[in-house]
């Protein structure tokens, strides 16, 4: 069973990178087929894509967050992270790493990060 942990910073201040890392268990970020995504859901709004690596390395962003979004990933830890720049209050969300495989569709707990001075 393929297990999502996010972590990461909970207040980032504004004009400041946003930085969440997705540890994965009981899978491989390198595995055929598998893609690796985040979502994140802003207070009273729905869920919203942000981009995705799969697992070959490529990867595909969100047309508008494609100029302040980057993932990566850490093969050595199963890890892959989010960043995020020039974060606004409205940046503010819980962010979710999420894993699909053919029909298997595997979430983190969400964590919530609030952008504030």
């Amino acid at each position: 069973q393929v297990q999502l942990q996010e972590s990461g910073p909970g207040l980032v201040k504004p004009s400041q990178t946003l930085s969440l890392t997705c540890t994965v268990s009981g899978g491989s970020t390198t595995t055929s087929y598998y893609a690796w995504s985040w979502v994140r859901q802003p207070p009273g709004k729905g869920l919203e894509w942000m981009g995705v690596i799969a697992y070959d390395g490529n990867t595909y962003y969100s047309p508008s967050l494609k100029s302040r979004t980057s993932i990566s990933r850490d093969t050595s830890k199963n890890q892959f992270s989010l960043q995020l720049s020039s974060v606004t209050p409205e940046d503010t969300a819980v962010y979710y790493c999420n894993g699909t495989y053919l029909d298997y569709d595997y979430w983190g707990q969400g964590t919530q990060v609030t952008v504030s001075s």
